[in-house]
């Protein structure tokens, strides 16, 4: 006697198991490799900020918090920042062109926040934090991711117009310049800077007039120099990288930026061993955060800082690469939008190293993914969702499909 199924395969439920796996195989083709790199980014950044802040509570300002505190901090914001970015990844690109603008205006309200008694929080003299509930926001974190979705829709929305100075560049510039206002104001020149650098990229990227381009350079050099001039503590900070050995410098105004050179000295090839740092107790204020590369030197070694160096030059270069796969395929505001988050990582993990290495003066950057901080780290990982979904999204289109 046959067998009787208690039901059967219509022509139709065929189509739509097949739908449905075609569906499913599309979700499943992100970039693996660049969710391993940041993932592994995250957790060495924890462990390293562990180490490099398990003998703050020895001191008086951190008396009353436990060894593990910044470790159990730093695990909630990458656990609330992970799982943010997988919301995130599900938005789709043409969804944060049509935000752009509205999140840019969003965003300078909250960098106005900051000065309003009561919301805005001063630490080390700068107010750039607005409290709420029961964390910090920081606006200009927000600001850079932000920056980078404003400017590649500027340049998407005004294609025709790059190559002229009224209509091309000066909107631009009057909008960050306004943020640069802002930041100033707090102070925080550093992310000022980043932001400088993502526009002027995306700009550049976009096909803005060369001459123009390398004339507005200039301008920008002259203006950074003149903030530096004017203000006596950055001129103080400038003389004192330029000779931080010198005997009033290395006790007062290079102070970090010797106790730094003297972890990677201490760390040579392979390091002291992990956890056997002596710079971070107490000696170099903020190893935890601005300097926590410098830890990693000392108790890693160059080995150590080599290998954090090629995980992020993979990590740029690969969003440049998703960048190019896009615009080849017709998408350019994804593309320049792929290449800022390239800019941006780029430039804050090159500026981060640079001070810690002492080529650069010291200005208070993370380390992106791996510093201490709630909103650089959510800000990170929301930028490298955004990344992964245009990769996606370039997958799909190329195999014919529409994301």
């Amino acid at each position: 006697m046959a067998l009787q199924l208690p039901f059967k395969f219509s022509g139709g439920s065929s189509d739509s198991l097949t739908g449905a796996r075609s569906r499913v195989s599309k979700m499943m083709e992100y970039d693996q490799p660049l969710v391993w790199v940041t993932v592994l980014l995250m957790l060495f950044g924890m462990v390293m900020v562990y180490s490099a802040s398990i003998s703050l509570p020895d001191s008086p300002k951190f008396a009353a918090y436990k060894n593990t505190y910044f470790l159990q901090r730093q695990a909630i914001f990458v656990g609330v920042s992970l799982f943010f970015g997988l919301f995130v990844f599900r938005v789709r690109v043409a969804t944060w062109q049509r935000l752009a603008p509205w999140l840019f205006g969003f965003t300078l309200v909250l960098l106005m926040l900051v000065f309003v008694p009561g919301l805005g929080v001063s630490v080390n003299g700068g107010k750039r934090w607005i409290s709420v509930a029961f964390f910090r926001l920081q606006p200009s974190e927000v600001m850079k991711v932000v920056a980078v979705l404003y400017a590649a829709d500027y340049t998407v929305r005004k294609q025709e117009y790059m190559h002229k100075l009224t209509k091309g560049f000066l909107p631009m510039a009057g909008a960050i310049g306004l943020v640069g206002l802002l930041l100033l104001l707090e102070p925080d020149l550093g992310a000022f800077g980043v932001i400088v650098c993502i526009a002027m990229g995306i700009l550049f990227l976009g096909g803005i007039n060369a001459i123009w381009f390398g004339s507005i350079g200039a301008l920008l050099v002259l203006i950074f120099s003149t903030i530096i001039a004017l203000s006596p503590f950055r001129r103080a900070r400038m003389f004192a990288y330029l000779d931080p050995w010198q005997e009033d410098n290395a006790l007062n105004k290079a102070y970090q930026l010797t106790h730094s050179l003297i972890a990677f000295g201490r760390g040579e090839l392979f390091g002291v061993g992990l956890g056997g740092s002596i710079e971070k107790l107490h000696y170099l204020p903020e190893a935890h955060t601005d300097f926590l590369l410098a830890v990693i030197g000392e108790e890693l070694g160059l080995a150590g800082v080599l290998v954090v160096i090629a995980m992020f030059y993979w990590l740029v270069k690969r969003a440049f690469d998703i960048g190019r796969q896009a615009i080849a395929i017709d998408q350019t505001f994804a593309g320049l939008t792929a290449k800022g988050i390239g800019i941006w990582i780029g430039v804050q993990t090159f500026i981060n190293m640079g001070v810690n290495l002492g080529l650069l003066p010291t200005k208070g950057l993370t380390l992106p993914l791996m510093s201490y901080g709630g909103t650089g780290v959510f800000i990170n990982c929301i930028g490298l969702a955004i990344l992964l979904r245009i990769d996606y999204e370039n997958r799909v289109m190329m195999r014919g499909g529409r994301p």
